[in-house]
């Protein structure tokens, strides 16, 4: 397995980092010159039907070597990280042989503590790549990318491995909620996928959040604070208002497994005007509806204690829970955990606090739950994997690709 981590910390020192402000797909050209990079490794591979398209989306395809029918399964990644954090110059570390306590990230002050991450208390032994303090690592999603080309690596290295058609798929733009948009699902040829974008070890997911985001705009007057006596409106101490209207608990910091929330995501400040970004989470439709509602209750509420006209608010459907079109294919679950029961991996199902390009590409036509990769804390500075996760995850791939076929043979 040594080319899976060789190609993992190839593939993070590329910058991908996705731009929402960017209207082009992809939206920054690092992931294009990765998308190029493994075009190329693919073709190397020996894959066929290869193709890089100008968007940034790339897919490609190994042949079944059975002699009977197998419905054609996929593995997607994407290829971009995060906006939260840098992506820029990431300088992975490993930590061999991992005993506990604090790990230094790089040269700083900056340490990965069991204290904060008690995750770390159940990886004694294992392997642990990280950042160096001053950046994020890229495990979400290039270590989904590493395990699927190191996946396919292995299935072309033993031909004795029986499977069908394998559709691979890499896209752009997932982390700012594009991942979805111009993927050809009747190229991508596949009946079923997995995206390979979960966290630690086991995680088989199959519905996630309802989203939506709110734009929350505060009209003020500006006027030169030297005679701004009963003339000044300043739009940030109505948003202060606003934000303390929200429900406290509601938040992230405060909910955990089917709780949804509000979050505030940034600000964009002036005394003139300012906006409130909000995203909306809820597993439950109607319950996201309530929280919609609630934003313009409050909206109305303040401009009724105000001018009215002084506070608006334009909220836009992001994506919907993907159970209602993966549940109706219950073999795809069941072809995933048993290939982790067969890895002697205990299948943890359980939703995903977030999104995934699956979970639009599942209304699109191709049902498809998300598969663990192995990582942690995602999004941040304290990213981390494990090479055993990595392991691990390569090894489902191949046993999922190896069971469908078995499930087909007549």
């Amino acid at each position: 397995m040594e080319q899976l981590i060789a190609r993992f910390l190839r593939y993070v020192r590329v910058e991908t980092q996705s731009n929402s402000a960017n209207s082009h797909c992809p939206s920054t050209e690092g992931q294009r010159v990765l998308a190029q990079q493994l075009k190329d490794e693919l073709i190397a591979l020996g894959l066929s039907d290869v193709d890089l398209d100008d968007s940034g989306y790339l897919m490609a395809r190994l042949p079944s070597n059975v002699d009977h029918d197998v419905p054609a399964i996929g593995f997607i990644a994407h290829m971009d990280t995060a906006p939260d954090a840098s992506g820029k110059d990431v300088k992975p570390q490993i930590v061999e042989n991992y005993q506990g306590g604090d790990i230094a990230l790089g040269m700083g002050d900056e340490v990965l503590s069991p204290i904060q991450y008690p995750d770390l208390n159940r990886l004694h032994g294992h392997n642990i790549i990280t950042t160096d303090g001053t950046t994020l690592l890229g495990a979400d999603n290039k270590a989904g990318i590493a395990e699927i080309i190191t996946a396919i690596a292995v299935l072309k290295a033993n031909p004795e491995i029986k499977h069908g058609d394998i559709c691979i798929g890499f896209t752009p733009d997932e982390e700012i909620g594009r991942g979805a948009d111009q993927f050809d699902v009747a190229k991508f040829g596949a009946q079923w996928a997995y995206t390979i974008d979960g966290g630690p070890v086991g995680e088989l997911e199959y519905e996630n959040f309802h989203a939506s985001s709110a734009f929350v705009t505060c009209h003020g007057v500006n006027v030169h604070p030297g005679t701004a006596k009963d003339k000044m409106i300043n739009a940030m101490n109505i948003a202060a208002q606003f934000q303390m209207m929200m429900p406290a608990q509601e938040t992230p910091e405060c909910t955990e497994g089917y709780e949804g929330f509000f979050h505030l995501v940034s600000m964009d400040p002036s005394v003139a005007k300012t906006q409130l970004h909000y995203i909306l989470r809820d597993f439950d439709a109607d319950s996201l509806a309530r929280r919609k509602t609630l934003i313009q209750e409050n909206v109305d509420a303040l401009n009724q204690r105000l001018d009215k006209g002084r506070v608006s608010v334009e909220i836009v459907d992001s994506y919907a829970n993907m159970r209602e079109m993966v549940v109706p294919h219950p073999h795809i679950i069941e072809l995933a955990k048993q290939a982790m029961i067969d890895c002697d991996v205990e299948p943890e199902i359980k939703p995903i606090r977030g999104g995934t390009d699956g979970a639009r590409l599942s209304f699109m036509g191709l049902p498809c739950p998300n598969i663990f990769t192995g990582g942690y804390n995602f999004h941040g500075i304290h990213e981390f994997i494990t090479v055993e996760g990595m392991q691990q995850a390569v090894q489902v791939i191949v046993k999922l690709a190896e069971n469908t076929a078995l499930q087909y043979k007549k």
